[in-house]
């Protein structure tokens, strides 16, 4: 189907300074290309193999986050390339990215997951160990990561006000965590998707994931 150029300005014009991560995961090259050319810079994909695939036929300004459930044993592969790792949902996987990124130079910008669903499917640090986490980071220094800020993902409900609540307490952290760690560049609140995304911005998201509502529905091969 192709990539809704009206529904893409209509969003871009309504998110303001909200910035958007568009999520191309399953989409064709050139869907992503189109995209581009209509001004867009930041892409989410969530699997390796697919992610480092498209980035070698696209344009090398494209900013390519990795917003799915990373293995530790695959940090290197994406390593060389990526922007922004949105799901650390864990201390040794941090680590492990630093040490992929000093190995190539590089230093990479990570978010980390906050488990804030319902669903016990959905990864992410709790509230203790993400301070835990904060903790052994501010000791351990890591140098090739850059620590940008939290991301989380609501459950997958229609009750609104669960939603909204499951936000707010992300946001609460978040401004635990800014405080605590007391760096400017802690600053990226990622949460908010195709259908939650103006709740998620009510309630202070300054990063949203958006896929469907660009790209259309996802069919995935059976």
């Amino acid at each position: 189907m192709g990539v809704d150029a009206s529904k893409y300005k209509e969003i871009i014009g309504e998110l303001g300074d909200v910035k958007l991560v568009a999520v191309s995961k399953i989409k064709p090259v050139e869907d992503i290309k189109a995209l581009y050319d209509l001004g867009q810079r930041d892409f989410g994909e969530n699997y390796v193999q697919e992610m480092t695939d498209k980035q070698t036929h696209l344009p090398k300004d494209i900013r390519w986050h990795f917003i799915g459930h990373l293995q530790s044993n695959k940090v290197k592969y994406i390593a060389p390339f990526v922007f922004m790792i949105q799901g650390v949902d864990s201390y040794k996987l941090l680590a492990e990215i630093n040490k992929q990124a000093a190995k190539n130079q590089r230093i990479i910008q990570c978010l980390l997951q906050v488990h804030i669903a319902a669903e016990e499917t959905k990864f992410g640090f709790n509230e203790d160990e993400l301070f835990a986490a904060i903790e052994q980071y501010k000791k351990d220094q890591l140098k090739n990561i850059k620590l940008s800020g939290l991301m989380g993902m609501a459950s997958f409900t229609e009750d609104k006000n669960q939603v909204r609540k499951e936000f707010f307490y992300l946001r609460t952290i978040f401004s635990e965590m800014k405080s605590l760690l007391d760096q400017p560049d802690f600053s990226t609140l990622s949460m908010g998707m195709s259908g939650d995304y103006h709740i998620a911005i009510d309630e202070g998201s300054n990063m949203v994931r958006i896929g469907s509502l660009i790209f259309g529905e996802r069919v995935y091969n059976k």
